[in-house]
């Protein structure tokens, strides 16, 4: 199972990772080097009775492609799930791991709760499991569970609402404590919810991005829709219209200028917007245009935008706003750094090189019965038009002057 590469960021620390590998730096200037380097393919495997076949040896896991990774909220911790169905818990200081424990079913994403107690991971069956991170060896309990596949998880930021968004168009707000208990869906889109962002800045905002290529602002409690964004309008004529391809795959927030930075993984293009967070409505500020594949994005609080790109001469770009427009500032030490530590490395970034979008399989199937049927309705009324006239209709011409040889044959 391909893998696009990814980003994740939290104080001054970026973890790179592509295939089953991630690489974890350090973005000072003053720190030479990769600070931890882990591959999942060297990893513990577990095998549970139900993944062991009628003769008793294992059956299919999959590949060790890193799936979903994420920080906790103060960098103290760091998590991944792979296609091994495994979570894999690690400390950051120093980068130690922790455990390796088994999923249920192959995760979609995860996310750590803001006390950092617990790992949420969220799985294509539509359910969540909470781990706990202070007993790194404990099982996974079910917390909730969905009808459908589940794209992406959040809780709030005082751990009282586990939000979650799913493949049949619907973001449930759950309380935590009683998972049951449901205290409001956010319901509009039309397409799959692909990516959800609780606002950090103001914690009772949620974003929302759907494969109807809209980015929506909500006051989640009540469910309350307060704004939509229409990413297809905010494509350049020239390029492809319509709302398939502009489901995002990362939404990142800046806390220093409240900014929003939308990926969308078929176009090289990431959307910046700014929250007004008093009037609370999004501004569209610019559109950030790429040459290669953009893979991932994400704001490192001090410097800027990140940017993981599919170029070997430079897979990392930083933006900064000069100005109140966007600019690359590739030319810093950082960045210079950690691009030659991935052209070293490229070999673990070259897997995700040409692999397909991971949202266009999601999309609502659509079938359109009722053509075919006008179609074929048409050509049986031209077929009967056709026999009737090959067939001479009763009163004409022919078929009176049969009538009078039979009447004659018969007085006869």
């Amino acid at each position: 199972m391909a893998s696009s590469a990814g980003l994740a960021l939290c104080a001054q620390t970026l973890v790179v990772r592509g295939g089953s590998r991630f690489l974890a730096f350090s973005t000072t200037s003053s720190d030479d080097g990769c600070v931890f380097t882990f591959d999942c393919s060297t990893a513990e495997k577990k095998v549970s009775p139900e993944e062991k076949g009628e003769d008793g040896q294992p059956t299919d896991r999959g590949s060790d492609t890193v799936l979903a990774s994420t920080f906790s909220k103060s960098g103290r911790y760091f998590a991944l799930t792979d296609d091994s169905k495994r979570l894999i818990l690690f400390r950051t200081k120093p980068w130690q791991c922790l455990s390796v424990r088994t999923v249920v079913r192959r995760c979609t994403a995860l996310t750590f709760t803001a006390a950092e107690d617990r790992v949420l991971v969220a799985d294509k069956s539509g359910d969540v499991y909470s781990f706990s991170v202070l007993e790194p060896d404990g099982c996974g309990r079910l917390e909730l569970g969905h009808l459908s596949m589940l794209l992406d998880v959040a809780v709030s930021p005082d751990d009282q609402f586990v939000l979650t968004a799913d493949r049949d168009e619907k973001i449930r707000v759950s309380w935590a404590a009683a998972p049951h208990s449901i205290e409001a869906f956010c319901l509009g889109h039309t397409e799959f919810v692909s990516r959800i962002l609780v606002v950090p800045s103001h914690p009772e905002l949620l974003l929302s991005s759907s494969g109807d290529g809209t980015l929506r602002l909500w006051e989640y409690r009540s469910g309350s829709q307060l704004q939509r964004c229409d990413l297809a309008s905010l494509q350049e004529p020239r390029e492809q219209p319509g709302h398939k391809g502009l489901a995002a795959s990362r939404i990142a927030f800046w806390g220093q200028e409240s900014y929003v930075a939308i990926l969308c993984e078929c176009v090289p293009v990431v959307f910046v917007f700014q929250l007004d967070g008093s009037r609370q409505r999004l501004v569209f500020r610019q559109r950030l245009t790429f040459p290669h594949r953009v893979w991932d994005v994400g704001f490192e609080e001090t410097r800027g935008l990140w940017v993981l790109q599919d170029c070997r001469d430079a897979p990392l770009e930083l933006w900064r706003p000069v100005g109140g427009e966007w600019q690359a500032a590739s030319d810093t030490a950082a960045s210079q750094r950690l691009c030659s530590h991935l052209r070293e490395s490229w070999a673990m970034l070259e897997g995700s090189v040409g692999v397909d979008d991971g949202f266009r399989s999601l999309y609502k199937a659509t079938f359109d019965n009722m053509t075919s049927y006008l179609k074929r309705k048409e050509e049986r009324l031209q077929q009967q038009q056709k026999r009737r006239q090959r067939s001479p209709l009763p009163g004409s011409p022919g078929q009176t002057k049969k009538a009078c040889l039979g009447q004659s044959a018969l007085s006869c």
